[in-house]
């Protein structure tokens, strides 16, 4: 590392990519997911991925995330179900996108705090 650089913390990459994340155009995710688990603070310091229209969230920064953090898969229908892949846990299917990220919060893993500059093994 040159000496003018300085090494981001996790907060930092956290952050940076919340900010991505959010300025996202609607055709790669369903905007009010992202802005919706944005607004929950312990949903804030996880680290924020959208793959195929879907938000996931990870206590680490670097791969292997982790997948203990519940998902928010939207139904065809409408509504979203609510999973944890960790232990493949059916958390719930709810209607509104509200819901969906207010049973993510309830469901966190014990002890989950800010996502950690690092993988899995760092937890």
């Amino acid at each position: 590392m040159a000496s003018n650089e300085k090494a981001l913390s996790a907060a930092e990459i956290v952050t940076a990519e919340w900010s991505d994340v959010l300025s996202y155009s609607p055709d790669l995710i369903d905007l009010d997911v992202p802005r919706t688990a944005y607004t929950h603070p312990s949903l804030r310091q996880l680290y924020p991925m959208v793959s195929h229209g879907v938000l996931y969230l990870s206590r680490c920064t670097q791969w292997p995330w982790t997948n203990d953090v519940g998902t928010a898969y939207p139904l065809v229908e409408g509504g979203y179900r609510v999973r944890r892949e960790s232990d493949k846990t059916l958390l719930s299917e709810v209607g509104t996108v509200g819901e969906a990220y207010e049973l993510i919060v309830a469901s966190l893993p014990d002890g989950c705090g800010p996502a950690i500059d690092g993988t899995p093994d760092g937890l």
